[in-house]
């Protein structure tokens, strides 16, 4: 009656050009996130780790890269594969700002008294070293300190509640 209507012969291939291209992308985001962690795991010299995310980090691309070969037409699995590695940044990204791997050295200069700061952070099992100069404007006092990046957060809420 309506042919124009006849949804035979209008399919839509759903693995083709939603189904893939999804998985494209998650692949896309788990092997530049796994790649984002073992960058910095090389980096810090962790020999055992890093291999291993190196290995399954090439084994998803070459799965997804793969898969593009097999569909070089579709335009939708090149979209999705370059929005799962923007994704795949970003979540990484995340990842490593959560894991927090690493230390920080900081170093504070304060023209205000810092015995009771020094104090403080020595009793809660910090590090540091503290001495008195002189700045452009007269003395200070300078500390040092070695903080691993997770605790970060904690000693500069100590610094400003005794030292704003």
């Amino acid at each position: 009656m309506h042919d124009f209507l006849n949804l035979q012969e209008m399919e839509f291939d759903y693995f083709a050009y939603l189904w893939l291209p999804l998985m494209i992308f998650f692949a896309r985001i788990l092997d530049v996130s796994i790649g984002t962690i073992r960058i910095i795991l090389v980096s810090k010299g962790q020999k055992r780790l890093a291999p291993l995310l190196g290995f399954l980090e090439v084994l998803i691309w070459i799965i997804a890269i793969g898969q593009i070969m097999e569909n070089l037409d579709n335009w939708m699995c090149y979209l999705f594969y370059a929005a799962g590695f923007a994704a795949g940044n970003y979540i990484g990204m995340v990842i490593e700002e959560k894991i927090a791997l690493g230390i920080v050295g900081l170093r504070l200069v304060t023209g205000k008294p810092a015995y009771e700061l020094v104090h403080e952070l020595s009793e809660r099992g910090y590090g540091i070293t503290h001495m008195s100069a002189t700045g452009a404007q007269g003395p200070v006092n300078v500390l040092f300190m070695t903080v691993s990046r997770k605790n970060l957060s904690k000693l500069i809420d100590i610094v400003n509640e005794f030292n704003p």
